[in-house]
C-alpha cells in the first residue's frame, strides 16, 4: 500500500512540476483539487510549489496522523461556565429570555427589554401598513 502511495506522490510531483499529466484517475483529481487543470490557466511556478507543498503536507498527515491524548477536552475550563438567564416580561404581554456569559446587570435587562420592545412595535407598525 505505500508503494502505491510513494508512486501516485511521485506522479502527482512530477505532474505538478509541469511534468505530463497523468492519466490515473486519483492524480488527476488531486491535479483538478490543485486548480492545475484549469482551462487557460497558466502554470505559475511559485503557485505551483506553494500548492504541492500544502498538498505534500496533507498527504503525510494521512500517512502519520497525529496521536490523541486520551485527557482532551479536560481541564479546558469550559465545563465550569456559568450561563446567567432572566425572563423579562414585554409591555405588550410578550416574554424576552435574556441569556449571557457574564451577570446580567439591571442596565442591561432594561436596555435589552427597551430594544425588543422597538423591534415588536416596528414590526407592528409595518404589518398594518
Amino acid at each position: 500500500m505505500l508503494r502505491r502511495a510513494d508512486r501516485a506522490a511521485e506522479r502527482l510531483e512530477r505532474a505538478l512540476e509541469g511534468g505530463p499529466t497523468p492519466h490515473d484517475s486519483d492524480t488527476r483529481r488531486a491535479l483538478a483539487a490543485a486548480g492545475a487543470l484549469t482551462p487557460g490557466h497558466g502554470r505559475n511556478p511559485a503557485r505551483v510549489q506553494e500548492t504541492h507543498n500544502i498538498m505534500m503536507a496533507a498527504f503525510m498527515r494521512t500517512l502519520n496522523p497525529s496521536e490523541s491524548r486520551d485527557d482532551a477536552g479536560t481541564d479546558d475550563g469550559l465545563e465550569e461556565i456559568d450561563l446567567h438567564r432572566t425572563e423579562v416580561s414585554l409591555p405588550d404581554g410578550g416574554q424576552i429570555v435574556v441569556s449571557d456569559l457574564e451577570k446580567i446587570t439591571p442596565e442591561r435587562l432594561e436596555e435589552a427589554t427597551q430594544m425588543a420592545a422597538e423591534i415588536l412595535a416596528r414590526r407592528a407598525k409595518d404589518h398594518h401598513s
